[in-house]
């Protein structure tokens, strides 16, 4: 009896898995795991939108302390419309990214993950006086992030910073 109830059991869970993964396969376009943007999201008193309390954000202007959250911004040389020219050429040279806003001195960009089409919020504000880009990248779902976050943001900083050709 308890075998069997352990088969139904395992059956029901492979046939939630395949189902979900036949809708990915067979969803047209950005359908899957989309849902909607932020209501947060830009620049408010010169500052991106704080992290939650989840592991899943890295933000430029978090608490330096908060080691889990805290990564450096991006230091730039150069005007605004010359910083978010780089950003812009650093982020679409990265896969599965799509520039949503451009504008002076910021910009927004989705990333989505390969397989599940999960969507990170990518954001860069530049900060003329401080000669910086400030950088926010957090996943809409989930806890976890498993590092995917912090080495978008370090990839992005090495194109920037010229020492990967985008």
């Amino acid at each position: 009896m308890v075998k069997r109830a352990l088969l139904a059991l395992a059956l029901l869970l492979a046939g939630a898995v395949a189902g979900v993964a036949l809708h990915v396969v067979t969803a047209a376009g950005d359908t899957v795991f989309s849902w909607r943007r932020p209501d947060n999201l830009g620049v408010k008193d010169g500052r991106l939108a704080r992290c939650k309390r989840s592991p899943n954000c890295v933000s430029s202007q978090a608490d330096a302390a908060d080691a889990e959250h805290y990564i450096a911004p991006i230091p730039f040389k150069g005007n605004a419309l010359e910083a978010m020219a780089a950003a812009r050429k650093a982020v679409e040279s990265m896969q599965r990214a799509t520039v949503i806003r451009h504008q002076a001195g910021y910009l927004y960009a989705e990333f989505r993950s390969k397989l599940m089409r999960f969507v990170d919020d990518v954001e860069l504000a530049f900060d003329d006086k401080a000669g910086l880009i400030h950088v926010r990248s957090a996943s809409r779902l989930g806890r976890r992030d498993f590092g995917v976050n912090r080495a978008r943001i370090e990839a992005l900083r090495a194109r920037i910073e010229g020492r990967i050709k985008s």
